[in-house]
């Protein structure tokens, strides 16, 4: 078996502790070569974790890119605001790319590196809507095309963000502001928009929104409260995000090991203070910069005239996605992150009650999942397989974005044909 060899742009969590580590686990089917990073600690840690070549580590992915091709495929895992340049980029010099979603924070951007990749048949490009390679949405699609429930007529679909995972990327993390990422709809929820489109297997035609940030502003502050949770705050026993609780206690293993990775490089328990004490992640919840939304609804309308709600909720006691399918025929009611799924047939006396034994880490199973696709498409050269391609994923990119404008102007219905047209 071939050994693809990768480059990595960006090695944060999702691309070193993500993606490159599906490597180490997988050595005789994948290994990076190169690696581009501007922090000096992530730089260093992952070159020598992957025993990259002193002459293929930089700071600066634009130096990568300018030399001869080092490898079969580059990994984008940068910030959303810097997704575009670098994709394109290597494309033109002839590598395979594994895009991290959201492809852009600008629309123009991603319809842009959507062209750019048709330009280029020979090249593998996926972008990582993660949630097409788990077995759970993957069982749910298999059931919708036996015809199991008939004809899709409505879908309920819910991203429970969890209040911790909320308080963490989106009131203290990286994805805070929607200027300098991108709105949680598409940071988010591209995910979600993406996974509606392909179990419903229809475009979408119109979209209307509404969402606003509620709950984690100054005005909610309880009284005399610091900047920072380690100041001498007064409520934090009762406060739930008190950044100690988040960030040492009382989490699993999985939880531990991806926030304090965010965190510190050092991931001593002092090391972790430290940073409390110092960096964005020890702040008040209620004293950010923050503004992108903790909830928001969007109702959507497909052809066929089916009809969808997502709901995105910071404010849940779980992170988990679950979803009721209705059709002419049955019903489908799904709990992803409990892997259960029942099927209920309206001529049948007997639900099926189906739980599936994989994974629980990595979105699912999705992470692993959608590794092993990219490299088995470049080994193939299958690109005609590849179900997220940017020429897939701009759809769900585009309603996206529809439902921010919604959302920004008051819940307004969104022609989803008309809106994308305006942006070529």
């Amino acid at each position: 078996m071939k050994i693809i060899t990768a480059a990595l742009i960006g090695a944060g969590q999702r691309g070193a502790d993500v993606y490159a580590d599906f490597s180490l686990r997988n050595c005789h089917e994948m290994k990076f070569a190169a690696v581009a990073e501007p922090d000096d600690k992530r730089r260093e840690r992952f070159a020598q974790k992957h025993a990259v070549k002193e002459s293929m580590v930089f700071s600066d992915w634009r130096d990568l890119l300018r030399q001869p091709k080092a490898a079969d495929a580059v990994f984008i895992c940068t910030q959303d605001s810097m997704h575009y340049e670098p994709a394109v980029c290597a494309l033109e010099k002839g590598y395979h790319v594994f895009l991290e979603k959201p492809m852009s924070n600008v629309l123009g951007e991603c319809l842009e590196i959507g062209r750019a990749a048709e330009q280029y048949p020979d090249r593998i490009f996926t972008v990582a809507h993660v949630l097409r390679f788990t077995p759970f949405f993957q069982k749910i699609k298999d059931i919708i095309d036996q015809g199991r429930i008939g004809n899709i007529i409505s879908v309920q679909h819910n991203e429970n963000v969890g209040y911790w995972h909320q308080a963490h990327s989106f009131v203290r993390g990286n994805w805070r502001k929607s200027e300098t990422s991108s709105p949680m709809i598409l940071a988010k929820s591209c995910h979600d928009m993406d996974i509606l489109l392909w179990l419903i297997g229809k475009h979408c035609r119109k979209i209307s929104s509404f969402g606003s940030l509620s709950y984690f502003t100054e005005q909610n502050a309880p009284p005399k409260v610091p900047e920072r949770c380690l100041d001498g705050c007064a409520f934090q026993e009762s406060c739930p995000y008190f950044a100690p609780k988040i960030y040492l206690e009382a989490m699993d293993s999985w939880q531990a090991e991806v926030l304090q990775s965010v965190v510190s490089s050092d991931q001593s328990s002092e090391g972790i203070l430290q940073a409390l004490r110092e960096g964005p992640y020890g702040r008040c919840v209620f004293k950010c910069d923050n503004d992108v939304v903790d909830h928001q609804v969007a109702t959507l309308e497909f052809e066929d005239n089916i009809t969808a709600v997502f709901t995105m909720c910071g404010h849940t006691s779980e992170c988990s996605r679950t979803i009721k399918i209705m059709g002419t025929a049955g019903e489908i009611r799904g709990h992803m992150e409990k892997q259960v799924i029942e099927v209920l047939p309206f001529n049948e006396r007997n639900r099926e009650y189906i739980i599936l034994d994989i994974e629980k880490e990595g979105h699912g199973g999705g992470d692993y999942r959608i590794m092993k696709s990219f490299t088995g498409l470049i080994r193939r050269g299958a690109k005609s397989d590849n179900i997220t391609s940017p020429e897939i994923a701009v759809e769900s990119h585009i309603m996206s974005f529809a439902a921010e404008k919604s959302r920004l102007e008051k819940g307004r219905v969104v022609d989803i044909n008309k809106f994308w047209k305006t942006h070529i």
